[in-house]
């Protein structure tokens, strides 16, 4: 692997790091005073992300997307993870599995959302399935050319402001080596679509603003023609294209983390106490030295997964690791920096409480941390033939 970036890459680097920090920070104080940010504010985010030439950078570009590889990405991702969570979604990155729709779902979905247009959200998890998929009780039947819809999914990203939704149901059983499993299909659901409910989600300590929703379906038809990928075939659609969803988790909580390092380390450098700045006490010290080995050992796992994919080599132990060891760094340094802040570490004047409470989520989302070092084990135990 070459740790040298490119000048593309450089580039992007230092532009979305400009963006995020002149044009983002300044709203971050409102955004968590309120929980909200007004549709106004989101438009003109897209808008000025749009004249930037970096909205969809991960659609390729034979969609009008920035077509970009998985490890500029990664260093676009890591950038964003620096700004609160509910202006960066603004930043316009729709999901990769709209890849796969047809011809005909690609005008209607894929390319509004490429073109800023319309958003999309992804929703797969239920009140009693959450990191056991294949338990999910949401179910679609047949009924004609239509597909009927029935269940609930909670904690669904963003959905309320969503233009539609990509929904995982079950459309019945299979007998598999394994026994009876779920048949795990894909559909793209209208907001708009009788039968069909977003209702406000749950109280969040993390990411204020960027709100999770609880979605109802009571017998809602879709067309068969909204089905994305093939009946049955939901999760290997699913795998094919958010297959690094996890290393977008990763390089989030890298740049989260630089940011809480380098308050820190200001601090440290300026902050005096008995006579000398508390960066030469060896407790102050020593933790600056911890926090940033974590960072760069988060940041070179994130990276190398990321390099892997382009490769086309095999990552989906190396995307795990990347994924549990930077949500789980980030909640070590953010710790650290605010103990190092003291009590004003804890007071909203500074974004640290808040970088502190966004990080607990992280080693939830997208895969516990218990479920990526089942990954890991499994993928390891594999080889020896276990």
């Amino acid at each position: 692997m070459d740790f040298g970036l490119s000048h593309e890459q450089l580039l992007v680097v230092d532009t979305v790091r400009g963006f995020v920090e002149t044009e983002l920070y300044p709203l971050e104080a409102e955004v968590e005073r309120t929980g909200e940010l007004p549709m106004a504010t989101a438009r003109m985010i897209q808008r000025k992300v749009t004249d930037l030439g970096f909205y969809a950078p991960n659609i390729p570009e034979r969609f009008g997307g920035g077509g970009l590889d998985h490890l500029t990405f990664t260093l676009l991702e890591r950038e964003l993870g620096r700004c609160s969570m509910a202006l960066s979604v603004w930043w316009g990155r729709p999901s990769n599995i709209l890849c796969a729709c047809t011809p005909e779902q690609q005008e209607k979905y894929l390319l509004p959302c490429v073109r800023g247009e319309k958003m999309d959200a992804l929703a797969m998890t239920e009140p009693d399935a959450g990191s056991d998929v294949r338990g999910m009780r949401c179910s679609a039947r047949r009924d004609g050319d239509d597909w009927v819809i029935d269940g609930t999914k909670h904690f669904i990203s963003h959905a309320d402001v969503a233009d539609f939704l990509i929904v995982f149901v079950a459309t019945g059983e299979e007998e598999t080596r394994a026994g009876t499993k779920k048949r795990i299909s894909c559909f793209l659901v209208d907001r708009d679509t009788p039968g069909f409910e977003i209702r406000p989600g749950y109280h969040s300590v993390s990411h204020r603003g960027y709100h999770n929703s609880i979605l109802n379906f009571d017998n809602c038809r879709v067309p068969a023609a909204q089905m994305l990928g093939e009946e049955g075939r939901g999760f290997e659609t699913a795998n094919t294209w958010l297959y690094a969803t996890r290393l977008t988790v990763a390089a989030m909580c890298v740049g989260r983390a630089r940011r809480a390092f380098d308050l820190a380390l200001d601090y440290a450098a300026q902050r005096k106490q008995f006579g000398q700045v508390i960066g030469k006490f060896q407790g102050v010290s020593f933790k600056l030295a911890d926090m940033i080995t974590e960072i760069d050992a988060a940041d070179h796992l994130t990276l190398a997964a990321a390099w892997r994919l382009d490769q086309g080599l095999d990552a989906n132990r190396e995307v795990s690791q990347a994924k549990l060891y930077a949500s789980e760094m980030l909640a070590r340094v953010t710790d650290a920096a605010l103990q190092i802040y003291g009590g004003m570490g804890l007071m909203d004047d500074l974004p640290l409480e808040r970088l502190w409470r966004d990080a607990r989520v992280e080693r939830i989302w997208d895969g516990t941390s218990e479920i990526q070092r089942h990954i890991i084990s499994r993928e390891l135990l594999r080889a020896k033939g276990a």
